[in-house]
């Protein structure tokens, strides 16, 4: 069995695995595959989008591209420099030349293998925490707007990560301020949704900023694709919404702060930011009826749901029993590894009690993005600490079933950490009995990653190009 995207396959499929274990990684390692193949961008926007004879037909709708004077590429993300070759290779194949872009991509991308036939740039920068690198990109972006006309087409490509890699700080921030603030939140616990409501209230184009702008520089025309990372496939989430009307408020942010303790915490400048919003409606970020996005198209073309489908498929076809139990795994990554062993007996409870329940093969998948507290200063990621946390719980309770369950960042990167997650079964089960280890150390530090990489079971794969929600498969045999 050969794996494109796995670097590191060799060493999870050590000599003194049992038949079991074996099959297990094979058939889990392979899903995750799968599972990466079928959320590459290039995938998923052939899936969606086509040019032909002059019509953009994206999903349901049709554009005739000859009514547009020039186009424009812009957007970030770290499925966007991918994105961004194909969008150029459609447009040109299509006999369409007049286009230039600016897309801001991660600095640990490799964008060697991307050939541009237009005029398109990939501005490296930083993520999670933004840099002078992504805020020099962005404003590029916003003189191509302010390039634009009326009959011009403008092109937003989005993905997760998009909301550090598009910095622009409200005027009277600074890059810095808005860098701890991003610190502080990471660190504290708040979901995805709870830290892009403030994110976008900092910023002169997300959540809905972006198409503001468009709308006051020409009225050009705005297609957004995205590609989602955040449950629920909410777009006004989705890399802070810099295109979409923003249901979120500044009341919203001030109750978010205060939840999480960060009132005393935040920049000075950040504090008189939110005031200012709080005492004044007019400073607030566009909603559903503002006039900015009457020229406005917002697509989703992708998220893990591609990936489970996919999953569940080959799963199926290599005879195992699917239930997709969850697309909306959220919470503390620490609290939802312990509950995750008494979750899986409950489950085999329910076949066990089946007539055709014993000696089949279950698989049950739940996608989703878990949040860690950082309490310590190890290095790891939130399936790593999700999955540290459901071994302490089940070394207390030792299976008597084969098992296998996998965690993984499908981007390839999770926390600060170079794993994109982390398997274990029987096996590590076996082993970290056998060597005594203790788990709680690793736990208390935040340190996942360092037991993973000791015993050998991170997956490592480096950065995709894609960026949906987490993956958690488990295999069960009884």
């Amino acid at each position: 069995m050969s794996f494109k995207y796995i670097k590191n396959f060799e060493q999870l499929f050590s000599n003194n695995l049992s038949e079991n274990q074996l099959h297990f990684r094979k058939i889990g390692l392979k899903s995750l595959e799968l599972a990466i193949d079928s959320v590459r961008p290039a995938k998923l926007i052939s899936k969606n989008l086509e040019i032909k004879q002059g019509k953009l037909i994206i999903q349901n709708d049709s554009y005739d591209l000859n009514k547009f004077n020039s186009i424009y590429i812009i957007g970030g993300g770290k499925a966007s420099g991918e994105m961004a070759a194909v969008i150029d290779s459609l447009l040109f194949k299509a006999g369409y030349t007049n286009y230039k872009g600016v897309i801001n991509v991660p600095n640990n991308l490799d964008t060697r293998i991307y050939k541009f036939k237009g005029e398109i740039e990939l501005n490296k920068a930083s993520h999670p925490i933004p840099d002078e690198a992504g805020l020099l990109g962005t404003k590029k972006m916003l003189k191509l707007i302010e390039k634009s006309k009326k009959n011009d087409l403008i092109f937003c490509l989005i993905s997760g990560g998009g909301s550090a890699l598009l910095p622009l700080p409200k005027i009277g921030l600074t890059l810095k301020e808005i860098q701890e603030m991003n610190s502080l939140l990471l660190a504290s616990g708040a979901s995805i949704h709870e830290i892009n409501a403030i994110r976008k209230h900092l910023s002169e184009i997300k959540g809905g900023n972006l198409a503001k702008k468009v709308h006051k520089a020409s009225g050009a025309h705005l297609i957004t694709l995205i590609i989602s990372d955040v449950v629920g496939n909410d777009l006004d989430s989705i890399a802070s919404g810099p295109t979409v009307p923003d249901r979120t408020t500044f009341n919203d942010v001030q109750k978010i702060l205060e939840k999480y303790g960060l009132n005393e915490k935040i920049p000075v400048g950040i504090k008189n930011i939110i005031q200012d919003g709080l005492s004044h409606p007019d400073k607030e970020t566009p909603k559903q009826n503002h006039p900015c996005f009457q020229k406005v198209h917002n697509y989703l073309i992708g998220s893990v749901e591609d990936a489970a489908r996919e999953i569940k498929k080959f799963l199926v076809n290599n005879n195992f029993v699917v239930d997709h139990f969850s697309d909306n795994i959220t919470g503390e990554a620490r609290e939802f590894g312990a509950k995750l062993v008494e979750f899986i007996s409950d489950k085999i409870n329910d076949i066990s009690t089946s007539k055709n329940g014993q000696d089949k093969l279950f698989a049950l998948i739940g996608t989703g993005e878990l949040t860690v507290t950082i309490r310590g200063n190890g290095v790891g990621g939130r399936n790593q600490e999700m999955l540290l946390s459901f071994l302490i719980t089940l070394s207390s309770k030792v299976p008597k079933y084969d098992f296998f369950v996998l965690g993984a960042n499908l981007d390839g990167i999770e926390g600060n950490s170079d794993a994109m997650g982390a398997l274990v079964d029987n096996k590590v089960l076996s082993e970290i009995m056998k060597k005594n280890i203790d788990l709680m150390k690793y736990l208390d530090d935040n340190d996942s990653n360092t037991f993973f990489k000791k015993i050998k079971t991170e997956i490592i794969t480096g950065p995709t190009g894609c960026n949906v929600n987490d993956i958690l498969l488990i295999l069960i045999k009884l």
